[in-house]
């Protein structure tokens, strides 16, 4: 796939870089594909190629670019951990929208988001808040729980882990009796299951939950 790197402008006036993956064969759409707190890593390159090479034209904003600029961690390290957290709370649900909306801007339509843990609660919220999406699939989003009032402006689907050391059940119970517009797909994995490569991933629920959402996206474009 063509990877290329460029800055766009938040619409709160911020610059920010993003690296674009252009799609294999004719393109469906555009897709935001939100990272993990581990910033534009190569798990999120190798996440962007595969939902490429099924016609989207990908789209990753670096999110916390107002803390750390190009801000990446291969490792998933406590230390990693404590500083991707960190650079995600000082950066706020304010900003975050803003970058995302200027994502949604420079993106032909119809545009899709996405994302994994962080980049998960981004897709939702991003969903609730914003105009202009044609779907969203949350991937293991901590905040969805604290957002089960909200409603989704486009159709949204979420994933998580029975086994999430990071997510509660009783949350995401909570979520699936507020939100009986949100289908929610529980799977027998612990959190990052869709991480390839990782001590985390689960080739079953990465495969179903990637199948559920590729039908998500395709039954927005046919709407």
């Amino acid at each position: 796939m063509t990877v290329t790197s460029l800055t766009l402008k938040s619409r709160d006036g911020f610059e920010f870089g993003a690296v674009r993956v252009e799609p294999k064969g004719a393109r469906k759409g555009g897709l935001i594909l939100v990272q993990e707190i581990f910033g534009i890593n190569s798990f999120m390159i190798d996440a962007a190629n595969r939902f490429a090479a099924q016609g989207y034209e990908v789209l990753l904003p670096s999110m916390f670019d107002r803390q750390q600029p190009g801000f990446a961690r291969e490792d998933h390290s406590p230390e990693a951990v404590a500083e991707g957290g960190g650079y995600a709370r000082a950066n706020g649900l304010d900003a975050a929208m803003s970058d995302i909306g200027a994502c949604v801007d420079a993106l032909e339509r119809p545009v899709f988001i996405t994302g994994f843990c962080y980049g998960g609660s981004i897709a939702y919220i991003a969903a609730c808040r914003l105009r202009g999406l044609a779907a969203s699939a949350a991937y293991y989003g901590s905040l969805l729980p604290a957002f089960k009032a909200a409603a989704p402006n486009c159709p949204s689907i979420a994933h998580f882990g029975r086994h999430d050391a990071h997510i509660p059940m009783d949350g995401v119970d909570a979520f699936i009796a507020a939100r009986h517009d949100v289908p929610v797909h529980v799977y027998d994995a612990g959190h990052g299951f869709a991480r390839q490569g990782s001590d985390d991933y689960n080739r079953p629920a990465d495969a179903l939950a990637f199948q559920r959402t590729l039908e998500l996206f395709d039954k927005a474009l046919i709407r």
